[in-house]
């Protein structure tokens, strides 16, 4: 039998003028007979915690007062080895020039998209992709994204890549926790330093993986994956 994987994908700061100069796309992936147990204990975390099972595990709601619940989190993620993340830094919107490229920034984002995912899939295995829903409007470039990537991989028969989908965000415990480190990796990358109980996340995650979460990690590095897009001047 081949094997089978999820991949739940959020972003953080994707619009073009929204105040942020860095984007940050990422992925949590696992074995697709693993989804359901691991969904189970981070409803099991949050009830441990005094928190509802339907709590959504955010980036924005981190603070001092969930700072256990969340450093918990981040430790299980780091403890279980069917789980594995990898980000797309672009660190600076400012720098991009649509315009000499001929896309607009919607079209930008999904080729983004294509260059996260790019190097997670084995020509053995099979792969649902599920997307934090951006708009009710995107389905038809997400389709598009789908078929890219088979392309691109020579997914003739459509075995690898099965299905491209947008859900929401509460409808998955590990498209939540895709959140939370997207923004722990955020965080780092937009210097910020306002709120201490995040800083605490940034640092136990540089501790844990071994790494800044500023550089490229190693291209095959599988647990927590970093590529840091760098825009090339046009010509």
């Amino acid at each position: 039998m081949s094997l089978a994987f999820n991949v739940y994908c959020d972003e953080s700061c994707h619009l073009e003028h929204d105040g942020s100069k860095v984007m940050v796309l990422g992925a949590v992936w696992c074995p697709q007979e693993r989804v359901r147990e691991l969904a189970v204990r981070l409803r099991e975390i949050k009830k441990e915690h005094g928190l509802s099972p339907a709590f959504e595990l955010k980036w924005t709601k981190v603070g001092p007062a969930k700072l256990p619940y969340y450093r918990e989190v981040l430790d299980y993620f780091f403890d279980e080895a069917s789980l594995h993340f990898r980000a797309l830094v672009v660190p600076d919107k400012s720098r991009l020039d649509h315009v000499a490229y001929h896309q607009d920034h919607d079209t930008f984002y999904y080729k983004m998209y294509f260059d996260l995912l790019k190097v997670l899939f084995d020509p053995k295995a099979q792969y649902q992709i599920f997307l934090d829903i951006k708009d009710t409007k995107s389905q038809h470039k997400v389709d598009h994204l789908r078929e890219v990537l088979r392309s691109a991989h020579y997914d003739v028969q459509k075995s690898m890549i099965r299905k491209i989908q947008q859900i929401r965000s509460h409808e998955s415990e590990l498209l939540q926790l895709a959140d939370l480190l997207i923004g722990a990796v955020g965080y780092a990358n937009r210097g910020l330093t306002e709120s201490s109980a995040k800083l605490a996340l940034v640092k136990r995650m540089q501790e844990r993986s071994g790494y800044t979460l500023l550089r490229n990690t190693y291209l095959r590095e599988d647990k927590v994956n970093l590529f840091v897009w760098n825009a090339r001047e046009a010509r």
